[in-house]
């Protein structure tokens, strides 16, 4: 289920607001300019799968997102909990960071912990199967795939080189929600 929690940027323990209500979670975060949908997904797509069969399977929401915002590049995500890279990426994603265009992803499978730090808050969006997350260019954040990821997400670029992030060099990622394995 996706979740919208907001804390204060000084205090990690203290909910500000909480829902799991899409209608709510894409009012909230649209008025901070963040684009929060949710797609029909398929059945058919597993971690694993291949880029052109994901991107295949969902070419017409693809072409359409690419007609209505410009974008240049799309590419695929699909890191199963079997990958040997997944520690890796994983750390590469948890540091607090922005990019220099829109951060935009559909999640086909899985889910991921998106960290927004807007002004003095820290939004934690739970993206699952079927949401569409669009981080604005220069947004502070962060993102958990899960010590155990089963994900694919397509994304969506401005900039033909793809995901290049700009470290803040701040440690406050380390104070929020991580993605805990089954059971804990």
């Amino acid at each position: 289920m996706s979740t919208l929690t907001i804390f204060a940027d000084t205090d990690s323990t203290k909910t500000l607001t909480y829902s799991t209500d899409p209608i709510e979670i894409s009012s909230r975060l649209s008025a901070e300019g963040i684009r929060f949908e949710q797609w029909q997904t398929r059945d058919d797509v597993r971690a694993g799968d291949s880029q052109e069969a994901v991107l295949t399977a969902y070419a017409d929401d693809v072409s359409r997102l690419i007609r209505e915002q410009g974008y240049q590049t799309v590419d695929v995500i699909s890191i199963a909990s079997d990958n040997p890279q997944k520690d890796a990426l994983r750390q590469k994603f948890l540091a607090e960071h922005t990019h220099s265009e829109d951060e935009v992803r559909f999640f086909v499978e899985g889910q991921g912990l998106f960290a927004l730090h807007l002004g003095d808050q820290v939004f934690e969006i739970l993206c699952e199967k079927g949401d569409l997350l669009s981080v604005p260019a220069n947004t502070l954040h962060w993102f958990d795939l899960g010590p155990e990821p089963d994900l694919v997400a397509i994304r969506f670029f401005n900039n033909p080189d793809g995901w290049v992030a700009n470290y803040s060099g701040n440690n406050i990622a380390d104070q929020y929600s991580r993605i805990c394995p089954a059971g804990q």
